[in-house]
């Protein structure tokens, strides 16, 4: 932090320096002496702030996701929300975690390495109560998963990596997949304890039930993309093309839009003296001749030239000219 002088002492170093009690040559001199700062080779620094705020935004989104699953899925007030993105060794992760909770080991291809989704055991059980009928309450003492319990959870989390996806679609194609469902932290060694991870807390809220999701990401997994991960990319970044198959879908989307057609026979003025004198029977006549054509248009442009008829006592217009883009409908007055 940059000190900032009073005026009260700014009039006082001018009065020494006038004096002669202080010389203006000593306060030129730098200081001659080394700044040392601490550094710990077993908390390395491998992601910088640019990186962090890269993994904030992206998990900002997977939080969204998650909030919306759970919410459909468990039919109850979900609340999820990023509390903060951080760098640690993998050893001091395990070892802040519970004794018993819930890890979903998993890989995330085309990255190489797994990667660690740790569901508090309160969240973890409350979902599986709403899943079975209940009202959302975490257990009193937690023990050992049982078969079922375990089958409810694998495919509660199994669909979490679904999100996962989508969130990190903007910087690679990844395809989650859950390996195993672990409960004891000690027993789970996805990299070396001195390993850098970045460690994604998430704060949830399940009806009453509160606890914290993290998501642990090892540094050897990320690193290949970790230059992906600059402000940089984000913005110069070219648009992906777009897969053949989500072509083929976005096009027969179009193709089924509903457009309003319509073909005018003509125009006419009148007053609105003539316009309240009407009577069943009178004629009003067009601004135009048998001879015209009519103009057909999609929604307020004009796209074809067509002439009236009827098919099977029915009336119809048939298409006899196609406007080219770009021309304009021409209003004569």
């Amino acid at each position: 932090m940059v000190d900032v002088l009073s005026q009260n002492e700014i009039d006082a170093l001018l009065a020494a320096l006038d004096s002669g009690e202080m010389d203006a040559e000593d306060l030129k001199k730098e200081e001659t002496t080394r700044k040392v700062s601490v550094y710990d080779f077993k908390r390395a620094v491998r992601f910088s702030k640019d990186h962090i705020r890269s993994l904030t935004r992206i998990h900002e989104n997977f939080a969204r996701y998650l909030t919306t699953y759970f919410s459909a899925q468990l039919r109850t007030f979900v609340q999820i929300n990023v509390v903060q993105v951080e760098q640690l060794p993998y050893d001091e992760f395990i070892r802040s975690i519970p004794k018993m909770t819930i890890l979903n080991v998993f890989e995330a291809e085309p990255l190489e390495g797994r990667m660690v989704l740790e569901v508090h055991p309160n969240v973890a059980y409350a979902m599986v109560d709403r899943m079975l009928g209940g009202q959302g309450s975490a257990p009193n003492k937690i023990s050992n998963l049982t078969e079922i319990e375990t089958i409810v959870m694998e495919r509660i989390f199994s669909r979490t990596f679904e999100s996962l996806q989508e969130a990190w679609k903007t910087i690679i194609d990844i395809s989650p997949r859950l390996e195993a469902l672990e409960t004891n932290p000690q027993f789970m060694q996805i990299v070396s304890p001195n390993e850098t991870i970045a460690l994604i807390s998430f704060s949830t809220k399940i009806g009453d039930t509160t606890g914290m999701i993290n998501l642990c990401i090892p540094h050897v997994v990320i690193e290949p993309i970790m230059s992906r991960l600059s402000v940089h990319h984000w913005f110069v970044s070219q648009k992906k093309a777009r897969a053949p198959e989500e072509k083929e879908m976005l096009e027969q989307r179009v193709s089924k839009a509903k457009l309003p057609i319509v073909a005018e026979l003509g125009e006419s003025s009148i007053t609105i003296k003539e316009f309240l004198g009407l009577n069943v029977g009178d004629v009003i006549s067009l601004n135009k001749s048998l001879d015209e054509g009519l103009k057909i248009k999609v929604g307020e442009k004009l796209k074809f030239i067509g002439s009236p008829g009827s098919v099977k006592d029915r009336l119809a217009v048939q298409v006899d000219e196609v406007i080219s883009e770009g021309v304009e409908e021409n209003n004569d007055e």
